[in-house]
Parts: structure tokens; sequence; C-alpha cells
């Protein structure tokens, strides 16, 4: 079985967005030679996640509105560290901070509306994504 690890990072302009990072991944999994396999994408950092599913603007909003809904912006007992991003941290326990996609013939192997997005819920500072493709 052969690797491959590849590293992204991020620096969003806003505090909060969705970045669609499809293109890049598919050129890393087509760079690791591996044809058959699986490929990890995982946020690392604690306020970030990855998130799969259709790019349409509507469903970006519902999205946003959705994790506000349960994670809004608010005084948290996090904030007592000298923080003030204690809904980041709830808003990436209710999305991945990392997803396992499959690789076959040298591809992603996605469904038809699926792309891959890197979800910002603190941004406007640099942080990094690690991409693992493991396979044949």
């Amino acid at each position: 079985m052969k690797s491959y690890t590849e590293y992204l990072w991020f620096n969003t302009k806003k505090r909060k967005e969705l970045v669609r990072i499809t293109d890049t991944i598919e050129n890393i999994v087509k760079k690791s030679g591996i044809k058959e396999g699986f490929c990890l994408v995982s946020a690392m950092h604690i306020t970030a996640g990855i998130i799969v599913n259709d790019d349409e603007s509507g469903l970006h909003k519902d999205i946003w509105e959705w994790l506000e809904k349960l994670a809004p912006v608010a005084e948290y007992n996090h904030h007592w560290t000298g923080e003030d991003n204690g809904d980041a941290h709830l808003k990436r326990i209710l999305t991945h901070h990392q997803v396992v996609l499959p690789v076959t013939n040298g591809r992603l192997d996605l469904g038809p509306w699926e792309q891959i997005f890197y979800a910002e819920y603190d941004g406007q500072r640099r942080k990094r994504v690690v991409v693992k493709v493991i396979g044949e």
C-alpha cells in the first residue's frame, strides 16, 4: 500500500467562509498515483471543517443560517479565556472536521452533485488542511 500527503493553507478574507476545494483535492489524488483507495481531507484547526455537499448558493445560505440557529454568535463560557469564537468551536462539531472519500480508477469517486468545501468558522488567520491519499 502507498500513501501520499499534501497540506493546504487557508487565510480567508472573511471570518466565516466556504471555500470550494474539489479541483485541488482531485489534483492531489492524481499526483498521488494511487488508483484504488481513499482520500482523507482533514481540517487541522478546531474552528474549521470539511463539508461535502452541493455547490449551490441557496444551499450555502441555508447551511450558514442552520449553523447560526444551532450555534449562534453569543456569549459562551469559552470566552472567559479571552477568546471570542465559542460559536466557531460548536459549528465545527455540527459539521465534519474531516471526510474520507473513495478513490476509483485514480479519481475521486463522488456523487453527481458532491463538491468538497473547506468551511471556515473563525477565519482571517492562517490555517491548514491535511490531504492524505492511501491505496494501491
